[in-house]
């Protein structure tokens, strides 16, 4: 498995000059100026140079691209900032150019992104649906096969410590925002500062489709990691980056390994959205044609993790359970959600998700027992599956103003929260 990347880079320079042909011959055909490019036989010809094009190309990481948010009525403009880096991970500020201040609170929001494969910017319309009420920051991890060797490894003990590092330098008045993965090393964080008192403990945490308890309603992800266990993963997942990058020599679970999956859980589904894509060329159906672009161009797009943090979090999240079990450590430090007695907890599950089974992600309230009841929160969204969790059209008008009322209950009655926020049943 070590040359599997090799390979992969190999086949897609040999592909390249096939690509440019495609690529050339579809600007052609296509062209206004040529007459043939109204005829159907050159239509489908360039679709299907399109099309061969589109999936042998490496798509680069996407931009965030968020010019401006409507605030209080009136359209803002947006710039990027970062405001904390290491090798592993920066953090990104999205800054509103506020020509009079707002007129409600504007809660601190980290969004921890999650680390499995897609860029941050697949979170784009969970910053968007954020950003009118709070000041918001997204944690932006690095491609692995872009960090040299010499950074030295990042594993899940690593996360950890990048998290508890952003918390410090970002809060004291901070709350998190936990997608998916990341709900784990986010409650772990928070656990250990706890249990040491520290000041910057945040004001809240948000865990949206996050693997808290696996056990609980398990899908097929996790039905794999409890059949395979950690050493088939090693075999068949792990690669070394081939000298053309940056990380040249570092052991990775590669980006089109992870895609291979992710394709291959929805097949059928992508195959004929790809038959669908053909016929809207094809007819000049170019509004579900630059839909298709869009949604492709940020889902092809994907990064690679570094072997150590990818098996650590198989081992302790899939395979053992190790959180909910009571026997995951961080640096030989228990972790245990026990100490959690001033962070409040809003757990955000979708009833339709593929991904982190219902029941997940609520884990997290029963384990913090010594956090008064006040401070805990369930949200289950009806009819979304993983994805809508963080965004689309029910994430916008429900789960998102759900979640900034909660934070903003927090910080106005640290003591307790509204009746209607104490949905834990």
């Amino acid at each position: 498995m070590d040359l599997a990347y090799f390979w992969y880079e190999s086949a897609r320079v040999m592909m390249t000059p096939a690509r440019i042909a495609a690529d050339m011959t579809r600007n052609g055909l296509a062209n206004p100026a040529n007459p043939l490019s109204y005829s159907p036989y050159a239509r489908s010809v360039a679709a299907g140079c399109e099309m061969f094009e589109r999936v042998t190309r490496r798509y680069g990481k996407p931009a965030f691209g968020i010019a401006s948010v409507t605030v209080d009525g009136v359209d803002v403009p947006v710039t990027e900032r970062v405001v904390w880096e290491r090798p592993f991970c920066r953090v990104v500020s999205f800054d509103r150019g506020f020509l009079r201040p707002p007129s409600a609170p504007q809660p601190k929001v980290l969004i921890v992104a999650p680390m499995s494969g897609h860029y941050a910017t697949l979170l784009r319309g969970t910053i968007e649906a954020m950003l009118p009420d709070h000041q918001v920051f997204i944690t932006d991890w690095a491609d692995a096969r872009m960090v040299p060797l010499f950074a030295g490894r990042f594993d899940l003990d690593s996360y950890i410590d990048y998290l508890q590092a952003m918390f410090r330098d970002l809060g004291p008045d901070l709350h998190v925002m936990a997608v998916c993965q990341p709900a784990v090393p986010v409650a772990a964080a928070v656990a250990l500062m706890e249990a040491s008192d520290s000041p910057a403990i945040p004001v809240s945490m948000t865990l949206m489709g996050g693997p808290i308890d696996t056990r609980r309603s398990p899908t097929a992800v996790n039905r794999l990691a409890q059949e395979r266990g950690i050493d088939w993963f090693e075999k068949h997942c792990i690669t070394l980056v081939p000298p053309i990058h940056p990380g040249a020599w570092r052991r990775v679970y590669p980006g089109f390994l992870q895609l291979s999956g992710f394709m291959a859980m929805n097949l059928d589904r992508h195959m004929d959205a790809h038959a669908d894509m053909f016929d809207h060329l094809v007819t000049g159906d170019g509004d579900s044609a630059d839909k298709h672009r869009a949604f492709y161009d940020e889902y092809l797009a994907v990064m690679d993790l570094t072997a150590e943090f990818y098996l650590q979090t198989v081992a302790t999240v899939f395979v053992e359970h190790a959180l909910p079990r009571g026997t995951m450590t961080h640096r030989g430090t228990p972790v245990d959600l026990g100490a959690v007695r001033r962070c409040a907890i809003l757990a955000v599950e979708g009833e339709n998700d593929d991904i982190s089974g219902v029941g997940q992600t609520k884990a997290a309230l029963d384990l913090a027992t010594n956090l008064p009841a006040a401070r805990k929160a369930y949200h289950l969204q009806a009819d979304v599956g993983h994805y809508g969790v963080f965004n689309g059209s029910r994430f916008r008008s429900v789960i998102a103003p759900r979640i900034g009322a909660f934070m903003r209950e927090m910080e106005a009655r640290p003591d307790g929260a509204s009746r209607h926020l104490r949905a834990v049943g």
